[in-house]
């Protein structure tokens, strides 16, 4: 376009807008004019529930370089607004088009709030607008084409995380001045990336994840000789990485996970000196990988997952001095790591899992004394665990799983204090397990099944009060089932099966209440089963079978709900008990000759032919005594009951239930409780009934998703919450009974928790009522849940949303968490997301610049509800000052000192543990999400605050002071 004709066009809007403010002027009847009038016309046409802008008044224009979120240019005559910070203060409605006649603004930022409509194309024609941030908010429509004409000094334009639709503006191009250009994660439809995006030669953050862009990347990208950040992930990209990237000598970051792009790795990224973050992973890249990449001497994390890559890893990887991370599982990748990888650099997780890779595992994986992470699964690695591993006390995961591995493990490997996850399955490991596992206190899962190993299984086990998975199958142990493994409180798995395990169950396993499978198969036990077994309610698989096994079938474990049952090929006598003489259990007691299918008894042979008629008539008899007495009564009721009963098996006989743990009750049951008169809830995503079902008159929570549950997104949530539920067990999570489905609904029955949810307890007519104790025991016990979640399920789950009202309490006040609609299994790697999920206030600030989770993110989510029991108050209060609950808690503490956010109704005595909480809490909800603790850590914490666990060496009051919030740490 012609300038004269862009002068023409900004001149235009200048003037459209100067009537629309005078306009809004005269509407809101206020004399004041200039920048004054204008921002208090933009006051006057946005929704402020938190008063964030009250102080934005007539009578005080003449302080407006005081006004809240107003910075000012000029002197005494002259002042103009050159800076409006309006972030995060939970304004609504429209884009106020007031802001356009502040001809002086170099700033805004409108960021984080709840902003809808179309963008504003008078914003172009601002002439000394520098910073336009206007990040997730709910603007719609396209981007105006005006922008591509204006701005003349814009330097970073943020839309990210909106509604914006259309064609990808490629004219942004245009804007020479920009340095930075963030438009991630908007709904696009597909689109390329401009050719002529190397024109803006002052970029310097190019952020466009999530924006449906097709076609190549061009080759004119490699003009941008200032750029720092590149991210074009989670797109729609084909064809090869550009040849000339290694131009780009600027370069801190590449992502281009998530795409199609294909081709090999361009050489030349060795040369990029300031190169520290490279993601290609996810794509469908082939060939070998450059021998010069790991050259780049500041590169720190490398991931390269999930391609077609082939050759071996280079020898020079060896040599980076920075690496920390190397994640390139999921390859083709063959022959030795480089014998000296981890020598010369802090490496802290490396993956090389599902490819090809022989050879011995690198003694110096841990040289640098940092690694955490070390998984090498389903590969050809062969020798033996080098001993340095053993000296590696920071590993908290290890995986070495279907590998060649041979020899003995070093015993100091057996007790690295900090591994959560051990699994060792699948090779050909032989000695025994050492003493020092009872040194390992912090093991969650010892998977060691498949091997060879021998002798005893110590009794050292039962040192480790965290495990919840032991599965030791498959090996040549012997001796006896240690009964220290019924100290053991959280074991959820023990697999001790196809071992030469002898002597007589241990009748204090009956202890294990949280146990959901036990599998003794395939030994030489011998005596009895415990009755004891019986009183583990969660227990789904019970295999006892081809042991010497004696005595008869405890009458007891009629009370638990099986998937499994297998007590065959023992010598078991007696009867069988009733409940187990159903079809499902007809291989149960294979090759237990002297177990009997009906009553045994003495009199059996005796019995006559004679006496079982005599019998017979004399049911016949009284069964006509009965029906002759009844018939009167169901005559009179006949034509009632037929027609509901109708109505009844109408709509039961279309439903499908499917169970989950054991249950008494018939879908019937369920949907005769969906009355108005059970109706206990109602929210976005469903109605949730109170239903009190026979025999034992227990009650259950029946939650029915609405009429628009079919819709794609919400059969995903409850597809997620099935999935997720169907499978955990652990007292702290909510339990899942069953679902009932049909066509056109879906209903999920819980357990019913009669005291509501957290969030009732603190923000509703009920604030107040919960004293600090029940508030710790609370915390504990939904961190003890979220920590299961994290760590001791496999894949991980991540709730992904995480607040107040999603913590039910039970009668007792016991903790559980609910709503798992939007959870994930993230498997080894963090986990990519199309959309944010979340509630507003509990959401992590990473989500402003990616979408690939972690459970860091729920740990932030859990610090805001730790910061909710501490003060009392709600992430969405009106009297934060429109800050989050973090940020406001840290301000004030740094201000006035910890008590002035402390809840002082409830503080008294307790102040110390309440400080003592805060402080966890502001760890958790640090900006950074490595620098927040595992969900683990914070058990910890909190246990220590009462002196529940021996003091560690966690200094947990000297991290809090270092917290810093609306900025860098």
């Amino acid at each position: 376009m012609a300038p004269l004709h862009r002068r023409l066009l900004l001149i235009l809007a200048v003037v459209a807008v100067s009537g629309v403010l005078h306009a809004g002027a005269a509407f809101v009847g206020t004399p004041a004019g200039g920048d004054a009038g204008a921002l208090l016309a933009v006051k006057a046409s946005l929704s402020d529930p938190a008063g964030a802008l009250d102080a934005w008044r007539v009578r005080t224009t003449g302080n407006l370089c005081r006004w809240p979120h107003v910075d000012c240019a000029g002197n005494s005559t002259a002042v103009a607004v050159e800076g409006l910070n309006l972030g995060d203060l939970a304004l609504a409605g429209g884009f106020p088009v007031a802001v356009c006649s502040l001809s002086s603004l170099r700033h805004l930022d409108m960021s984080s709030n709840d902003l809808a409509g179309p963008l504003p194309a008078c914003l172009a024609a601002l002439p000394a607008l520098e910073t336009l941030n206007l990040a997730s908010n709910n603007f719609s429509g396209e981007v105006p084409a005006a922008y591509g004409s204006g701005f003349p000094s814009l330097a970073v334009l943020n839309l990210i995380q909106n509604l914006l639709t259309g064609a990808f503006p490629g004219f942004l191009a245009n804007v020479s001045s920009l340095q930075e250009l963030l438009l991630a994660y908007n709904s696009f439809s597909p689109s390329p990336l401009p050719d002529n995006i190397g024109d803006l030669a002052a970029l310097r953050v190019l952020f466009l994840a999530n924006c449906s862009l097709t076609g190549n990347i061009p080759l004119s990208i490699g003009k941008l000789q200032n750029l720092v950040n590149l991210d074009l992930s989670s797109n729609n990209l084909t064809g090869e990485i550009p040849r000339n990237i290694g131009n780009l000598s600027s370069l801190v970051q590449i992502e281009l996970f998530s795409n199609q792009l294909s081709g090999e790795i361009p050489s030349g990224i060795g040369r990029l000196k300031k190169l520290q973050q490279l993601d290609i992973s996810m794509n469908q890249i082939s060939g070998e990988i450059p021998e010069d990449m790991f050259a780049a001497p500041s590169l720190e994390s490398v991931h390269m997952f999930q391609n077609n890559l082939t050759g071996w890893l280079p020898a020079m990887a060896g040599a980076a001095e920075r690496l920390t991370e190397l994640m390139i599982f999921a390859n083709q990748i063959e022959g030795a790591l480089p014998p000296d990888l981890g020598m010369n650099c802090p490496l802290e997780s490396l993956d090389v899992s599902d490819n090809r890779i022989f050879g011995p595992i690198p003694a110096t994986l841990c040289a640098g004394g940092k690694l955490k992470q070390l998984l090498l699964l389903n590969n050809m690695f062969d020798g033996e665990i080098p001993a340095e591993l053993g000296g590696c006390r920071s590993l908290t995961r290890v995986r070495l799983p279907f590998n060649r591995l041979s020899g003995e493990v070093p015993p100091e490997f057996w007790g690295l204090p900090h591994v959560y996850l051990l699994e060792l399955r699948g090779n050909a490991l032989s000695g025994n397990v050492d003493a020092a596992i009872g040194r390992a206190t912090n093991l969650s899962s010892l998977i060691i099944d498949n091997n060879r190993f021998t002798g005893v299984l110590p009794t050292e086990l039962g040192n480790l009060t965290n495990l919840a998975v032991l599965l030791v199958a498959n090996n040549s142990f012997s001796g006896t089932v240690p009964p220290s493994l019924s100290s053991l409180s959280q074991l959820l798995a023990l697999d001790l099966s196809n071992n030469s395990l002898s002597g007589e169950i241990p009748r204090s396993l009956g202890q294990l209440k949280n146990l959901t499978m036990l599998d003794l198969s395939d030994n030489h036990l011998n005596g009895s089963i415990p009755v004891e077994l019986g009183g583990i309610h969660d227990m789904n698989v019970l295999d006892l079978s081809h042991n010497e096994l004696s005595g008869g079938v405890p009458a007891e474990l009629q009370s638990l709900k099986f998937g499994v049952l297998n007590l065959s090929y023992n010598k078991l006598t007696g009867h069988i008990p009733s409940l187990f003489r159903a079809e499902q259990f007809r291989e149960s007691f294979l090759g237990n000759p002297g177990l009997c299918y009906r009553i045994c008894s003495k009199y059996d042979d005796v019995y006559s032919h004679r006496a079982r008629v005599q019998m017979i008539v004399s049911i016949l008899v009284v069964t006509a005594v009965i029906l002759l007495l009844t018939v009167a009564w169901y005559t009179y009721k006949y034509k009632m009951y037929h027609k509901r009963a109708a109505e009844i098996d109408s709509q039961n006989s279309e439903w499908v239930i499917t169970s989950f743990h054991k249950v008494e009750f018939s879908e019937r049951d369920i949907v005769n409780s969906m009355t108005e008169n059970n109706l206990v809830g109602k929210g976005g995503s469903g109605m949730v009934y109170k239903a009190v079902v026979r025999p034992n008159g227990d009650a259950l929570a029946v939650k029915k998703l609405l009429a628009g549950s079919m819709s794609s997104k919400k059969n995903d949530t409850f597809e997620a919450e099935v999935q997720t539920l169907s499978k955990v067990r652990h007292r702290n999570i909510v339990k899942l009974f069953c679902c009932l489905t049909r066509e056109a609904s879906r209903v999920l029955v819980y357990e019913f928790m009669p005291n509501g949810s957290l969030g009732d307890f603190l923000h509703s007519a009920k604030a107040g009522i919960l004293d600090w104790p029940t508030r710790y025991k609370i915390l504990v016990d939904a961190a003890e849940g979220l920590s299961y979640l994290h760590h001791d399920c496999v894949p991980a789950i991540i709730h992904r949303d995480v607040k107040s009202n999603n913590i039910l309490l039970d009668a007792d006040f016991r903790a559980k968490v609910a709503d798992f609609g939007v959870a994930k299994c993230v498997g080894d790697g963090p986990a990519t997301m199309s959309i944010i999920a979340g509630s507003c206030g509990y959401i992590a600030p990473e989500y402003a610049y990616t979408v690939r989770i972690t459970e860091k993110s729920d740990i932030y989510s859990f610090g805001v509800v730790m910061l909710e029991l501490v003060t009392g108050k709600s992430p969405m209060s009106s009297d934060l000052g429109g800050k989050g609950l973090g940020s406001w808690v840290a301000t004030n503490v740094e201000k006035n000192g910890v008590e002035s956010v402390l809840d002082l109704k409830i503080a008294g005595q307790f102040k110390d543990e309440m400080c003592g909480v805060l402080k966890i809490a502001l760890l958790c909800v640090k900006h950074v999400p490595n620098n927040r603790p595992s969900m683990r850590f914070v058990v910890r914490f909190l246990l220590d605050i009462k002196g529940e666990i021996k003091p560690k060496t966690l200094k947990v009051a000297e991290a809090a002071p270092a917290i810093r919030f609306g900025g860098k740490e």
